[in-house]
């Protein structure tokens, strides 16, 4: 027999763990090689993961709703037609026999704090302040698996828990072994935990190990929601959150959290940009590329950030950072949700090469083939409810950004213009944007001098630039 494992990718630098959201194909169905068999949800992207070759899927080891960490084994493929016809049977022991193995390390840490022998204890190196050095119960000086995992936590994690001066030991994690996720880190901020959770360190099992170990976590709950929840009514549908839904509302919470949002709005007269539009449509059209009023906006945004380094900036520890890339996000509606793919060095674009990345990005994240490192490192994002039909809207800042813009819906409007020192009422293509802007690190003068130059920029956008 000939079998291949599947694995759970790393989508990313960053990244170290996914979820299975959906399997797309049943054991003992025939795969093809590159063909779709699963979907995997992380931090920064849902993607398809395709078969590393073609042959049968013997067994699934990794059931939907599971967050695994990178590289572990989800499934097998048997590439040998003969021994796939046999495989059914011993295919539906394999998962019983893996199902044992797969609580043993989530149990054995949550018995643990009550009676605290020396063997939980071991496990609780998540603490930065214990050297990985330090033996563990087994005597040996080496860190078990379940230890290393926590201990690695994520970039992002990291950062977060050093920005709200949090010891990551005192965080309830939910990941492989314990280990603390983001979401983790925002539901223990939610919760009103104190920061300084390390002072709570109360009589612990251990004699010189309990200044350094703290057993908070045992105090926290892991589940306890930073917000009321609604019960449902006798007649409701109760829809669980998909992670996509879940992460985006933890993300704007803790966006609402952080920044001192403000918001300014301008009115635009697209009259210019709709001319030159429908003079360039064709041509664009023959080139496969879609002419869009929202590719004008992307690249007077992009020439903006340029002239107004003190937009694209983020807030660092007490600091400022200017970024010297304009990375532009751009909000993508799913039918499961959002996502803010991101348009790498959009200042350096053609109007044909913003349309271009438009399109592309756009059509990649509705089929899933977005891949990480596409929704990373946005400065300034740009998100367009006016194409279902709002005025305008005030969106919430998409961290560590500190700006984002909304474009409301351009029609035909009456609008005063002059004509020979004359004023009359004219027929104009017009429409709104709002930039909501963090106070923290933008000021208003600097927030409405940008804006009034994106406005001058699109109203007299020059034709040499299509």
């Amino acid at each position: 027999m000939a079998r291949v494992d599947v694995i759970m990718p790393q989508m990313g630098e960053s990244i170290a763990e996914g979820t299975i959201s959906r399997w797309m194909k049943k054991a003992g169905d025939a795969v093809k090689r590159d063909e779709p068999i699963f979907e995997i949800s992380t931090d920064k992207v849902d993607a398809e993961i395709p078969a590393p070759t073609a042959g049968v899927l013997a067994e699934i080891l990794v059931q939907e709703g599971t967050t695994v960490a990178i590289n572990t084994i989800v499934a097998r493929i048997e590439t040998d037609a003969s021994a796939a016809a046999a495989a059914p049977a011993p295919s539906a022991p394999a998962p019983a026999a893996s199902a044992p193995a797969a609580p043993v390390p989530a149990p054995a840490p949550a018995p643990a704090p009550p009676p605290a022998p020396s063997k939980p204890a071991a496990a609780v190196p998540a603490a930065p302040a214990v050297p990985a050095s330090v033996p563990d119960a087994s005597g040996d000086g080496n860190e078990s698996m379940e230890e290393r995992l926590r201990r690695r936590s994520t970039p992002l994690v990291r950062k977060m828990v050093a920005e709200h001066g949090i010891d990551l030991g005192a965080i309830p994690g939910s990941g492989l072994a314990g280990r603390v996720t983001k979401n983790d880190v925002l539901s223990y901020l939610e919760s009103g935990a104190p920061a300084e959770a390390p002072a709570a360190v109360a009589a612990a099992p251990g004699a010189a190990a309990a200044p350094t170990r703290p057993s908070a976590p045992a105090t926290v709950p892991a589940a306890a929601p930073g917000y009321p929840a609604a019960d449902p009514w006798e007649g409701d549908r109760v829809e669980p959150w998909s992670r996509i839904r879940k992460l985006t509302a933890d993300h704007m919470i803790m966006s609402r959290r952080t920044s001192a949002h403000v918001a300014t709005f301008f009115d635009i007269d697209y009259t210019r940009v709709a001319q030159l539009r429908a003079k360039k449509k064709a041509e664009y059209a023959e080139r496969g590329v879609n002419l869009t009023f929202l590719a004008f906006i992307v690249k007077a945004i992009a020439d903006g950030l340029r002239k107004h380094p003190n937009v694209n900036v983020s807030v660092g520890h007490d600091t400022t950072i200017f970024r010297r890339d304009i990375n532009l996000g751009i909000a993508v509606a799913l039918d499961w949700g959002l996502i803010v793919p991101v348009i790498k060095h959009a200042d350096e674009l053609s109007l044909l090469g913003v349309s271009r990345a438009i399109t592309d990005l756009a059509e990649r994240a509705r089929s899933k083939k977005l891949s990480p490192d596409e929704v990373q490192k946005g400065t300034f994002t740009i998100t367009n409810p006016g194409t279902f039909g709002s005025t305008i809207g005030i969106p919430i800042i998409n961290q560590p950004q500190t700006a984002i813009l909304a474009v409301g819906a351009i029609t035909k409007q009456p609008a005063v213009v002059t004509v020979d020192g004359v004023d009359a009422i004219g027929i104009r293509t017009m429409g709104m944007l709002s930039l909501s802007f963090d106070h923290r690190v933008i000021d208003g003068a600097d927030a409405d001098r940008f804006m009034a130059d994106v406005k001058k920029s699109l109203e007299s956008f020059a034709e040499g630039s299509v």
